[in-house]
């Protein structure tokens, strides 16, 4: 059967400029007809580097394939192709500045009110409906009022920006696009759109390393508020050794992981105490890790991945960002082509990020402009809703995932409406399950509205029973290695016998094809092996690798897996048949760096790359007042730069002809951090923010994680709730609100479950058991039940 893209005959208007083009990208890439529109007196002139002969590298990625039209609305014939447009438009894109001539001449109200039916995306970095609306983001300023930043760096040095210029607009992109096609996929069935009203800051407050969300297995279930800042122990987590030839990373974190270092080590009699088989007495042992380095010192890269992955030791090279593209693994999987970016100007590009149904999903590969429109859903129709407002009310799916990647994407269902089951069972937990009778922040993150059954799939009966919920189930998720689904009879093949309109959405570290795809592979372990943790580092210290606490990639590949699961649901609409979607998290990291990649190979084939500096000045984090306070401040423009001249009450340096421009405060580079560093010290972070933000002037103050539920925007925002959970000692901090809509209300309070907590319940409502059958089940441990109800009879 040929290709069919999942969004085909969407037809998407984008009058965005700048790195949140992004959102478009995605949307064309699995099939959407999107058109840029630029709006005149609307669309602003805003494009992303680096520039190579000219050319906006960043731009032209986010572009290429997407046509443009240019539309003078205050001409006659200008506004009758608007209009037109609109009507036979499913969804509008937009990013005008909030309070901005462009946002009163698009009047996106007035659109939403004429078209009631058309789903409106409109994007700003600190959303339109708080007191913060005008305020100015850059980079490092979304870095530092994520919190992010205060996770990022050598404790004791400035906290470390990450590296990809627009790695915030990225992962929110995700988030912006996964929200825009749930409301959509509901306005199908209910022929009502809606207003997003999407904060670029929350979005990368929640995907890219969200302070209250799920954590990784290393933090031990310990949330990421609560933890201090501990360098030697970041290092332990998943530590980077010296070796012959570099660095390796290693996950020595389980047990069994633990003991395969032993064995590898070839059981020095020192640690041959079972007290190691601890975690928490590994990281205490003074002499473990010297002794870990010591036995590396010797060896290669390569013969360290090879022992590592046999002894069962995740390990995994830290390679630079050319090794990275030049490695067996990429060159298999094929996810760069050469695309015409501009006449003359060719350059290796992503070939999108999901494969669908085995084919990557990209504008490279089909056109768009083909396909019968989507009117309604006539298979979601039939599908009653609980009346509560959530755009994914009436679907199911059933959740396989484990650890972050495998909580977030089921959770994202969960909030918006779906009824989520968890299949789980005792012998092989969730890893980020601590405990069987107890629950943590992280879990309960990552796992609320959802419900729990217990099976066994390694039996017979298990598989069985699963399957009677593939029939009545519209998503299957799953992250297990490449292989394990298929083993339990639970990969797409197997599953479309049974339901031919299931979804099935899976994701991995190197995705399930090429000579890494069995490869065990961890976030921290996939940034080494993508280029992304030598890229992490302090310039003048490149041995020092500053990415040990944050999780990405792992929130933001969920969301584009959930991204994935939703375009297909929208093809079933059409198509009636299901499909699968697969997602390399190594993949979505190398797509941040698309740009940047681009770049170095024109720049090596001889292309001209801009003179101009990368960034203006000052621009970076400064030290406030207190210990270990810092403040993001980032000049773009001759306007930014006068503006804080005023606020840090220093004329002499606005009045110097050589600061006049970019290119003479990129020579005065040190000088004007000084200056700024002497202003900033003397204040607190949040005042000199304050100060700053009311000139114009992007500045954010760097939010320790505790920090940011009280801040006034994000109270505003009702970004966070806090819960009570019977199996948790103290009340758990959450996010709260998802889509910021009209006809959304926040996320519903159900709280995780335990293992198996609702066992019985799904058992006889959806498989139809009674209870002489579903207690037999749990005595022949097909079924599972937590230990405590195991005889209660409930």
């Amino acid at each position: 059967m040929a290709y069919d893209p999942p969004l085909a005959g969407v037809e998407i208007l984008d009058l965005t400029a700048g790195p949140i083009t992004a959102v478009g990208r995605l949307l064309a890439d699995l099939g959407a007809h999107v058109t840029a529109v630029n709006l005149a007196g609307v669309t602003a002139d805003d494009t992303v580097g680096p520039n190579i002969d000219g050319v906006p590298i960043g731009t032209a990625i986010n572009r290429h394939g997407v046509p443009t039209v240019e539309i003078d609305t205050s001409t006659p014939a200008g506004q009758r192709s608007w209009v037109t447009m609109l009507a036979a438009a499913d969804i509008l894109i937009e990013n005008t500045p909030p309070g901005s001539a462009a946002e009163e001449s698009l009047a996106v109200k007035q659109i939403h009110a004429d078209h009631p039916s058309l789903v409106i995306l409109s994007i700003s970095d600190f959303g339109r409906d708080t007191r913060y609306g005008n305020w100015q983001a850059t980079t490092p300023v979304l870095h530092a009022l994520t919190s992010e930043l205060s996770r990022s760096g050598i404790p004791g040095q400035a906290p470390l920006v990450p590296p990809s210029a627009d790695l915030p607009y990225h992962v929110a992109a995700a988030q912006a696009a996964f929200f825009t096609l749930c409301v959509f996929l509901d306005r199908l069935r209910t022929g009502t759109g809606d207003l997003i009203d999407f904060s670029v800051l929350e979005g990368a407050m929640q995907t890219l390393d969200p302070p209250f969300g799920t954590a990784g297995s290393a933090a031990a279930g310990v949330p990421i508020s609560e933890q201090q800042r501990d360098w030697v122990a970041e290092q332990q987590r998943y530590p980077i050794i010296k070796c012959k030839d570099g660095h390796v990373r290693m996950c020595v974190l389980a047990k069994r992981q633990w003991q395969g270092m032993f064995e590898w080590m070839g059981r020095p009699e020192e640690f041959a105490d079972p007290k190691f088989n601890s975690l928490r007495e590994r990281f205490a042992s003074a002499t473990l890790f010297g002794a870990i380095e010591q036995f590396c010192s010797d060896k290669t890269r390569a013969d360290l991945e090879l022992a590592g992955q046999r002894h069962g030791v995740p390990t995994a090279a830290v390679l630079s960002l050319a090794e990275a593209l030049s490695t067996e693994q990429v060159a298999a999987r094929g996810f760069f082509r050469e695309a015409e970016l501009s006449p003359g100007l060719t350059a290796p590009v992503p070939v999108g990020v999901v494969e669908v149904d085995g084919y990557r999903a990209s504008s490279l590969n089909f056109d768009t402009s083909q396909h019968q429109r989507l009117r309604d859903a006539p298979m979601l129709t039939a599908r009653d809703r609980a009346g509560l407002g959530l755009p994914l009310e009436g679907l199911r799916v059933l959740d396989l995932g484990v650890i972050v990647v495998g909580s977030d994407t089921g959770r994202l269902f969960a909030d918006l409406g779906a009824d989520v089951v968890k299949i789980e069972n005792s012998a092989f937990p969730d890893g980020l399950r601590i405990s069987l009778t107890r629950m943590t922040q992280a879990y309960a993150a990552g796992h609320r509205n959802k419900r729990s059954i217990g099976i066994d799939l390694r039996s017979d009966g298990g598989r069985a029973l699963a399957h009677q919920l593939v029939a009545q189930s519209d998503v299957v998720l799953s992250n297990f290695k490449p292989g394990v689904a298929a083993a339990l009879g639970m990969d797409f093949a197997a599953l479309q016998q049974i339901n031919p309109g299931i979804v099935v959405v899976d994701s991995s570290a190197y995705g399930p094809t090429g000579p890494w795809a069995k490869r065990l592979g961890y976030g921290p372990l996939v940034r080494a092996a993508a280029g992304f943790t030598k890229l992490w580092t302090y310039p003048d210290d490149p041995d020092a690798f500053c990415d040990t606490v944050t999780v990405y990639p792992d929130h933001v590949a969920a969301r584009i897996g959930a991204l994935s699961a939703v375009a297909l649901l929208l093809r079933r609409e059409r198509s009636g048949r299901g499909g699968s979607a697969s997602i390399a998290q190594a993949e979505v990291m190398l797509s941040h760096l698309a740009d940047d990649i681009a770049a170095e190979v024109l720049t090596n084939r001889g292309h001209a790359p801009d003179d101009q500096p990368a960034h203006d000045a000052p621009w970076g984090v400064f030290p406030g007042a207190g210990d270990d306070t810092w403040i993001a401040v980032t000049v773009r423009d001759n306007a930014d730069w006068s503006a804080l001249c005023a606020v840090i009450d220093r004329p002499d340096l606005g009045a110097d002809v050589e600061l006049r421009s970019p290119a003479g405060r990129h020579r005065q580079r040190a000088r004007l951090d000084e200056a700024l560093s002497a202003w900033t010290s003397r204040r607190t972070p949040a005042d000199a923010m304050a100060r700053l933000q009311a000139a114009g002037v992007p500045a954010g103050a760097v939010l320790h994680a505790v920090e940011v539920p009280t801040w006034d925007y994000y109270v505003e925002r009702r970004a966070f709730r806090e819960e009570l959970h019977p199996h948790g000692a103290a009340p758990f901090m959450m996010e709260n609100v998802q889509i910021h809509a009209d006809l959304i209300p926040d996320p519903l309070l159900g709280q995780a479950p335990l293992l198996g907590e609702q066992t019985r319940e799904v058992a006889a409502e959806l498989l139809g058991l009674d209870d002489d059958k579903i207690e037999e089940l749990i005595a022949r441990g097909v079924l599972e039940v937590p230990a405590a109800a195991a005889h209660s009879g409930r």
